[in-house]
């Protein structure tokens, strides 16, 4: 399975939500991205059969090691961009939805680059 936009967005929901409520539940990665429970449904039967999630005993979504590992990467990218757009003066709610969609294209070269200068104006 190709790693798209919409597989790490879920990935990256269901790292959130467990973070958040201690599980992640269809309804609420629905709700969070905005898609129906269909979708949901239909999203997390491939990240099922691809090895990216697993469902527990009262059906809460679990992320396999694989799973976790990218949705980690997705949620620290968002973050650091996030932080980095605000520091130059974009408003917090800006910031995150442009990070949400700059974290999928951006190379892996701009994006240490906005790293590395974020850590230097921290110093």
């Amino acid at each position: 399975m190709q790693i798209n936009e919409s597989i790490e967005n879920y990935l990256e929901r269901i790292l959130i939500l467990q973070q958040e409520k201690g599980c992640a539940r269809s309804v609420d990665i629905a709700a969070a991205l905005g898609v129906t429970k269909p979708s949901v449904s239909h999203a997390t039967k491939l990240l099922r059969e691809n090895g990216y999630i697993e469902m527990d005993s009262d059906n809460s979504l679990l992320l396999t090691d694989t799973g976790s590992e990218i949705a980690a990467r997705m949620y620290e990218r968002h973050k650091t961009l996030a932080a980095f757009l605000m520091h130059i003066g974009v408003s917090r709610e800006t910031a995150f939805a442009d990070a949400c969609k700059i974290e999928h294209d951006i190379s892996a070269e701009t994006f240490d680059a906005i790293c590395r200068h974020a850590k230097g104006t921290q110093a």
